[in-house]
């Protein structure tokens, strides 16, 4: 099994850790770290490495992806040693009205940045690789993943024009040290290629984190999960067992993703003189594979609509994760002079998301695909929760147009990538911790996870649900929560904003969408005001059949008229009116639009 290390378009000068097994070392240092010191110069007095008289206890600390559905990122610190695991993102739904990303807040991390030893990913989905561009542009550290995940940040750090940071490809069996940390990588079973377990070893035992898995014997690509290895980690003695917990609720076993491909044949033999299109996860690279191979199958070209789906698709192709015969793909932009029967679009959107490409269609915007009565659509997806009336309203209008619509209430034509409770309990018996913390879900998932884990014999006070900030403290002793640290999120608009403006952002966008906006425009001119105010509403109603636009110049009106200019500013000025008005419309109209007033000085 060979290791590859590169780096990002540029010389390498951040930090790297050392390779053990089939390895190279490198300890070259970056401006942002500290020197690299042997483990054992770095490790505080009394501790030997193995859990023994360590007086300082291992911090797990919780920067994203607990009570909450997507941007994972958990740091794992001792002395002066920190390894980041995961920089995930979400998407914006109804409560972040504009916004484009949204990304963990990093600040504990860029107060302790010279003790960052590296970044490990587990696996290349957005909810685990979305923030990568946002961190590395402040904290310039090596990143560690799999060959497809590499290539799908190499991506993104081209496109934020991010360079010099050191990329080093692992693969399943490799291990790596990072200061004092010892982490073994692990296959695991996704619905990504290149998914990781990590068995971390610490001064206070072994740190089983689970990455997103599931147990799948018959596999689309790649080797099944890695339960032999899982064991043998187990039966050594593992300290504290990190688990995903996003299908806990679930009852039995994930299905396989051979299920998906099995019923998408079946559609694409009902369908043989319609155009197909298929809406699916652009990482989700094995059903994109099936896809393939089915319309090689019936004949069919591919196109591939959505920035996201074709960015994917070439990464997976170059590295060979994908395999297409080299005529298969066809422009998206020449399609309109295809026969229905020979083509099948493979599009983003399955989340209802506003400008992904199978929203466009559905409103009739994409100007490359006009949906049609010949047309069957495919969503082979399950919603994120939060999403449901996005998905919804995507799938009305797509029948609005005439088309066929398949999801996954009417067809088995996705499977989760996510462990059930009998995988879980499978996992649970390998892995045999002291001590458990359920991650990766709401909070209602992180209970059912701990309550299962004392079905499988855990006692109470070994388990530990977290939220977002918590520090939890792991010694040989024992395990405990410690000081919060800040955590939140930072809500990502165009090229950014800072996070203590985030919060007034939101709250302005979303008084907007619920209340509209009132703007009074005024002149002052040597020090009085001259001329009528001027009233303009948008978004705002009220009653036009009243004259409460009168009444609102009357009021504005009094307040100027008891306001003396040669003692006040004009900032005074515009609070005042802004008091005044928004006393009356609540008084009135029981409504609170937001008020801009704006006074020209001429």
């Amino acid at each position: 099994m060979s290791t590859k290390k590169t780096t990002h378009s540029g010389a390498a000068r951040s930090l790297s850790g050392t390779y053990i097994g089939n390895s190279l070392k490198d300890k070259a240092s970056g401006s942002d770290h500290a020197e690299q010191k042997p483990a054992a110069a770095r490790r505080p007095a009394g501790g030997d490495g193995n859990g023994r008289g360590s007086k300082e206890p291992v911090k797990i600390i919780f920067l994203g992806g607990v009570g909450e559905i997507g941007k994972n990122m958990t740091a794992i610190e001792y002395g002066e040693d920190i390894v980041v695991i995961d920089a995930g993102a979400i998407f914006p739904n109804d409560e972040t009205p504009g916004f484009d990303l949204i990304v963990p807040d990093i600040t504990y991390l860029l107060e302790n940045k010279s003790k960052i030893r590296g970044l490990v990913l587990t696996h290349g989905h957005e909810d685990h690789i979305g923030g990568v561009p946002y961190l590395l542009n402040e904290i310039r550290v090596p990143v560690y993943g799999t060959e497809l995940t590499l290539a799908l940040i190499d991506n993104k750090l081209r496109e934020h024009k991010i360079n010099g940071i050191k990329m080093n490809t692992i693969a399943p069996g490799d291990v790596i040290q990072l200061g004092v940390f010892r982490i073994q990588t692990v296959n695991v079973n996704h619905s990504i290629p290149g998914s990781l377990a990590l068995s971390i070893r610490t001064p206070h035992g072994v740190i089983f984190h689970s990455g997103d898995f599931k147990i799948d014997l018959t596999p689309v690509g790649g080797e099944p999960i890695d339960l032999r290895t899982i064991g043998e980690i187990g039966d050594k003695g593992v300290a504290l067992y990190l688990s995903e917990s996003t299908n806990i609720e679930r009852p039995g076993y994930t299905m396989s993703e051979k299920t998906v491909g099995a019923t998408m044949d079946g559609i694409f033999a009902d369908n043989v003189t319609r155009r197909i299109i298929i809406a699916t996860f652009a990482s989700n690279v094995y059903r994109i594979q099936q896809i393939i191979n089915l319309a090689v199958k019936y004949k069919r070209k591919v196109a591939l609509s959505g920035r996201t789906m074709i960015s994917v698709v070439e990464a997976a192709e170059k590295i060979g994760e994908i395999k297409a015969p080299d005529d298969i793909f066809v422009d998206i932009g020449k399609i309109k002079k295809m026969a229905d029967s020979e083509l099948v679009i493979i599009s983003t959107g399955t989340q209802g998301e506003a400008m992904s490409a199978l929203t466009r269609m559905a409103n009739g915007e994409n100007s490359s695909v006009v949906v049609g009565d010949n047309d069957t659509i495919i969503i082979s997806a399950s919603s994120i929760p939060g999403n449901e009336k996005m998905i919804d309203r995507v799938i009305n209008n797509l029948y609005r147009r005439g088309a066929d619509v398949i999801y996954e209430s009417i067809e088995k034509i996705h499977v989760s990538g996510h462990a059930c409770i009998e995988e879980h309990k499978i996992v649970h018996s390998l892995v045999k911790p002291r001590f458990f913390i359920p991650i990766h879900g709401e909070y209602r998932h992180l209970k059912k996870h701990a309550e299962l884990a004392e079905e499988m014999g855990m006692r109470p006070g070994s388990i530990i649900i977290p939220e977002l900030g918590d520090c939890i403290l792991l010694t040989s002793r024992g395990i405990r929560r410690g000081e919060q640290v800040p955590a939140g999120s930072r809500l990502i608009d165009g090229e950014g904003i800072e996070d203590e403006k985030a919060s007034v952002v939101l709250e302005d966008r979303r008084q907007l969408s619920d209340d509209g906006i009132i703007i009074v425009a005024l002149c002052v001119s040597g020090g009085e005001v001259v001329g009528e105010p001027a009233i303009n509403s948008r978004g705002f109603v009220y009653d036009f059949h009243r004259d409460y636009q009168k009444e609102m110049m009357d009021v504005i009106k009094k307040t100027i008229s008891t306001y003396d200019l040669s003692r006040g500013s004009i900032d005074e000025l515009k609070k005042s009116i802004k008091r005044a008005l928004y006393w009356y419309i609540q008084r009135k109209m029981k409504q609170s639009p937001m008020i801009v007033p704006i006074v020209v000085e001429i």
